[in-house]
């Protein structure tokens, strides 16, 4: 019930209900259209049989003056003399128009409409008397005819003699404006309903393109423009998300290298601050004044860090995961910290592999600068790929779980400020996590420690690799 609500929400679902109601109204009523002047026409080739029917027997009287009386006597088919005191009705203007149009006495004709019983051969024993007669009930008679009429016709012979003839119409089959076949009914609204799909799919093909890209954008702001095809709407909508794309592209560009430049610019006079530096006599000032020195150089290298994680354009390449966080704890315990890799997993994801290195590199000297230990392991299941980075160290407030990951914070509570870092670390790591389809987020640990956990909750994988 939910994806049905939630197919019905969407773009697609909308549009399918709109044409799946339009095409279904429009091609019934077309249906019911067709079928009402299908049986107008044959109404009127049934009109033209009787006006037929009827000339046929006038010529012949009009023709035969001795004779005639004889067939008056026997009748024509569907044609016979009209009784005497036979009342008359409204005017059969269909029939009279189709009549001045033919030649012969008939064109002169009046016909009126008449009590069916004048239209009753006068033989009355060929019928059986009314008490056998039996009408059916309403739910017994078959709709699917018109009942027969009479009509009394009236017309001058060509030696002045008046005829008044009575002339019989056959019921004639007639399906009703809403008579529909139900399966043609069900065969037409499937159909309609494929085709509105398929439609509603197309139409909201372009808007769904677009708005992937626009999620991917968030994550790698190098991808490749949309391509500029289709309809003119939809071109003009691609060219102006690739005119943005370019235009944050150069924004960033323009950031990072103005940081570059400033980095490079401050090289010169900080490294002669340090030297002057040298020179101060008191030993205690000169220590403060130097530490300040190095706090503004990693503070100036960690921006630059920053912009650059952002505007990388580095291609992915399938990476085992395992191989990149064991070298990574190589390196820490090689360099005298306390780490150790814990768990493999096998997983082998398209990543960017100095992006990656950048981003557990800074998770696991966090958790060592930090918490004294780094335990790495990674986990692999139905709902994506983790790696858990722990460590041993006080943990963090709930409230500041969030908190950390935003700019230059740092936390006086649970993180020392004798590593002189300048609170972007952690910034860094999530920004290039997010770029590779990954989550980042702290938790602390049941059993103490605070954990860094990156998730990739539908890990794309390289062409030939196997699930394990």
């Amino acid at each position: 019930m939910m994806r049905l609500r939630r197919f019905f929400a969407s773009m697609v679902g909308r549009l399918f209900v709109i044409l799946l109601l339009g095409m279904s109204v429009a091609a019934i009523g077309a249906t019911m259209l067709a079928g009402t002047k299908r049986q107008q026409e044959f109404e009127r080739q049934n009109l033209t049989r009787i006006a037929d029917r009827l000339q046929g027997f006038v010529n012949m009287l009009d023709g035969n003056p001795e004779l005639r009386d004889r067939l008056l006597e026997v009748g024509g088919p569907a044609v016979r003399s009209l009784p005497q005191g036979a009342r008359l009705g409204r005017e059969d203007t269909a029939l009279m128009d189709l009549l001045q149009d033919r030649t012969g006495p008939v064109s002169h004709a009046t016909v009126h409409f008449t009590s069916f019983r004048s239209c009753l051969p006068k033989a009355q024993e060929l019928w059986p008397p009314p008490s056998q007669l039996r009408r059916k009930p309403p739910h017994e008679r078959d709709p699917a005819f018109i009942p027969p009429k009479c009509r009394a016709v009236q017309l001058p012979l060509s030696d002045g003699t008046e005829l008044s003839l009575s002339l019989e119409s056959p019921a004639i089959a007639h399906n009703g404006i809403l008579e529909v076949d139900p399966l043609f009914l069900t065969l037409l609204v499937l159909a309609i309903a494929v085709l509105a799909y398929v439609v509603a799919r197309m139409a909201s093909a372009p808007l769904q393109q677009l708005a992937s890209a626009a999620a991917e954008l968030g994550d790698d702001l190098q991808r490749e423009p949309l391509q500029v095809i289709g309809p003119l709407e939809v071109r003009r909508a691609a060219e102006a998300f690739n005119a943005m794309q370019k235009r944050l592209q150069r924004t960033l560009g323009e950031r990072t290298q103005m940081l570059a430049a400033i980095t490079h610019d401050l090289q010169t006079p900080v490294t002669r601050l340090r030297l002057r530096l040298e020179n101060v006599s008191d030993e205690a000032l000169r220590e403060r004044l130097i530490g300040d020195l190095g706090a503004m150089q990693a503070l100036i290298r960690e921006g630059l860090e920053l912009a650059r994680s952002a505007e990388s354009a580095e291609p992915r390449a399938a990476l085992d995961l395992d191989s990149l966080l064991e070298s990574i704890v190589e390196d820490a315990v090689e360099a005298g910290a306390e780490a150790a890799f814990a768990q493999r997993s096998g997983a082998v994801l398209m990543l960017r592999p100095l992006a990656m290195h950048r981003l557990f590199s800074n998770l696991v000297d966090n958790a060592i600068s930090y918490g004294g230990i780094a335990q790495v392991r990674v986990e692999r299941g139905a709902d994506g790929v983790r790696v858990r980075v722990r460590d041993r160290g006080p943990g963090l407030a709930e409230d500041e779980l969030e908190t950390v990951f935003d700019p230059f914070v740092r936390l006086e509570t649970s993180r020392s400020r004798a590593t002189g870092g300048a609170g972007l670390g952690l910034t860094i790591a999530r920004a290039l996590a997010e770029k590779d389809g990954a989550t980042l987020h702290l938790r602390n640990h049941p059993q103490g420690g605070l954990e860094a956990v990156v998730h990739w909750p539908a890990p794309p994988r390289p062409p030939g690799s196997r699930a394990g």
